[in-house]
């Protein structure tokens, strides 16, 4: 008798599991949401956005991570207000010559060249003229007006906002100060 018990026993196990298994449609999915996510096309209409907009602005005033407000424009009068306002946020420690040397380099070394006296590879080809040294007498460059120059370029030279972030940025300004001293010498 006790034997017949657990063949029903077994049974009814094997029945139960095996009648919750169906080949036509799939398990139960534990949270489904997480691996199947809804699309959205890029500017559709869509009942999340509020007043039916097709995509939301960020809000005003705000800046998106990793980036921090520049307040200069790109015109003269903010140029000089930066040559002679603008500072750089780096102290001491936080300089690293040795990292602005290697930005400087590939960046800018190909028409200022390695030792910043405007002798570029581009320069020596006569590619790009007119390249001034960083001692000249007639620039009196800060590290506000470089940092200026790199953010929105000047002249023939373009912007290397998009190259560089803005820590990159102040560690070549430091680099350039540093080579406008060592050819004042």
């Amino acid at each position: 008798m006790k034997s017949l018990y657990k063949i029903l026993l077994i049974t009814i196990l094997v029945g139960a599991f095996t009648s919750c298994q169906k080949d036509s449609r799939p398990n139960y999915q534990y949270m489904p949401n997480m691996y199947e996510p809804v699309g959205y096309e890029a500017y559709g209409e869509y009942e999340v956005f509020p007043n039916e907009q097709e995509a939301m602005l960020p809000a005003e005033g705000t800046i998106a991570r990793g980036m921090s407000a520049y307040d200069y424009k790109n015109t003269e009068d903010d140029y000089q207000a930066a040559k002679a306002n603008l500072v750089s946020p780096l102290d001491s420690t936080q300089v690293d010559l040795e990292r602005g040397k290697v930005l400087y380099d590939i960046y800018c070394g190909i028409c200022h060249g390695n030792k910043g006296a405007g002798q570029g590879t581009l320069a020596k080809r006569e590619k790009i003229l007119g390249i001034p040294s960083y001692a000249d007498a007639g620039r009196a460059i800060t590290e506000g007006s470089i940092y200026h120059v790199i953010y929105y370029g000047r002249n023939s030279m373009g912007s290397y906002a998009s190259q560089l972030s803005e820590e990159e940025r102040w560690q070549v300004t430091a680099y350039v100060e540093k080579l406008k001293t060592d050819l004042e010498k």
